[in-house]
């Protein structure tokens, strides 16, 4: 039997209409513009952001790298939060390829970053100083416990941005969670800023992609971009069209995800092993962290699990993460609970 698998969104497999719809998916070459199935979900893509235009690209990484450097020259500021996935989890590309500093702000325990930290950190326009250039907010906010960002705020950053002459991007590569939990479309969330990703192969089970979404001026030298790192792609239909079942079906059903972490966050809540960082989760995430008498490490707790048929996320030494997506049903947060239990003692 194969295991409950909790340790990402990122583990979702297609699910039997995108199998079918890539089986059948009209194809062409995508780098000449060619495929007429990228492009029916890059279209979709942009209506449903709200936007002029999208692009298709490999990964969540290369949509913010290509955006990032569609908006900055080398030597430009980028502002971002210290706990976000850009900042952590990309392997500095904006750096390494674009010659870009960042200046990196607490986040939040929401995910935000405070609205004085970015006024006080865009530089005045000085010689010495390099040029603050772009802003970058993440929504849902991973580090932070799958946090959401309020329209509101979102729209507080970009007049700010603008005020000032900045740029805003937004790494929504779980903005339809975001937009569950808000109860808008994520059309009102991408509204406020210039340029957003979002991934399909989290929580909404498309193999691989994501989607670049901003004005045509913009997405123009974003698909240069991903050009020069390497991201033309040729037959994609094939992945474009379990996109297209994503973001048509799967988008709709996330509140199921969120309604399951809550059901498992209230379950580990009771057992006096544990703390969570949050006791009503935002999203689909659950962080808990081992309480100071446990002896064992988060480590040694996650071998336990999987020895039970569960697979959780070790993100410090007495730290988890739990992610429910599609494929985490009632009964496997069931067997969760009972799993904790077991491994805990």
């Amino acid at each position: 039997m194969d295991p409950i698998d909790l340790r990402s969104d990122t583990v979702t497999k297609p699910t039997p209409e995108m199998r079918e719809a890539m089986a059948e998916a009209e194809v062409g070459d995508d780098v000449y513009g060619e495929d007429p199935t990228v492009n029916r979900l890059q279209e979709l893509a942009a209506e449903i952001t709200g936007k002029e235009a999208a692009l298709f690209v490999a990964s969540g990484t290369m949509g913010n790298l290509t955006s990032v450097l569609a908006h900055c020259e080398r030597g430009d500021e980028v502002i971002v939060g210290d706990r976000s996935h850009t900042f952590l989890y990309e392997a500095g590309g904006s750096y390494v390829l674009g010659g870009l500093h960042s200046r990196q702000l607490p986040n939040q325990a929401d995910g935000s970053i405070a609205l004085e930290d970015i006024r006080a950190a865009i530089r005045p326009d000085d010689a010495h100083f390099p040029t603050s250039r772009l802003i970058c907010l993440e929504n849902t906010h991973n580090r932070c416990g799958g946090a959401f960002q309020s329209i509101e705020y979102t729209t507080q950053v970009a007049n700010l941005a603008r005020e000032r002459g900045l740029k805003v991007h937004l790494d929504g590569a779980r903005l339809f969670n975001a937009a569950a939990a808000v109860g808008s479309p994520a059309s009102a969330l991408a509204a406020p800023v210039d340029s957003l990703t979002f991934c399909l192969s989290k929580g909404l089970c498309a193999p691989v992609g994501s989607l670049v979404c901003g004005s045509r001026e913009l997405i123009r030298r974003v698909h240069r971009i991903r050009k020069m790192v390497g991201g033309g792609m040729r037959q994609a239909g094939v992945l474009a069209a379990a996109g297209i079942v994503a973001l048509e079906k799967m988008t709709l059903r996330l509140r199921e995800d969120h309604r399951r972490a809550r059901r498992l966050a209230g379950s580990l809540r009771g057992n006096p092993r544990l703390s969570l960082a949050s006791e009503d989760p935002p999203t689909n995430m659950v962080y808990a962290r081992l309480a100071d008498g446990v002896p064992q490490s988060a480590p040694e707790v996650a071998a336990q699990l999987k020895s039970l048929g569960v697979l959780v996320g070790v993100v410090g030494d007495r730290e988890f993460r739990l992610v429910t997506h599609y494929w985490i049903d009632d009964a496997a947060v069931a067997t969760v609970e009972a799993a904790f239990d077991e491994a805990l003692g």
